[in-house]
């Protein structure tokens, strides 16, 4: 995906480790919607996403495990 052809629908969530920040953000493009897990630099993982219980829930489980290993949450 390039910058041209994506438009951010909703960021679910955003964590913070030090001066590290990850985003769980949503963007739709020509395919769809996509699920980012995304630093301010870098996409980390992106995935094809559908608004269903059993995909809300797997960013959830991400969520918790980032911040059972420190991360804390950050005000949207």
């Amino acid at each position: 995906m390039t910058s041209d052809d994506v438009r951010p629908v909703a960021t679910l969530w955003q964590l913070a480790l030090a001066k590290d920040r990850l985003f769980c953000t949503v963007y739709r493009n020509e395919e769809g919607l996509q699920l980012q897990l995304e630093s301010p630099t870098a996409v980390i993982m992106s995935e094809p996403f559908d608004l269903e219980p059993r995909m809300m829930a797997r960013t959830q489980a991400l969520r918790e495990s980032l911040k059972r290993r420190g991360w804390r949450e950050l005000a949207a």
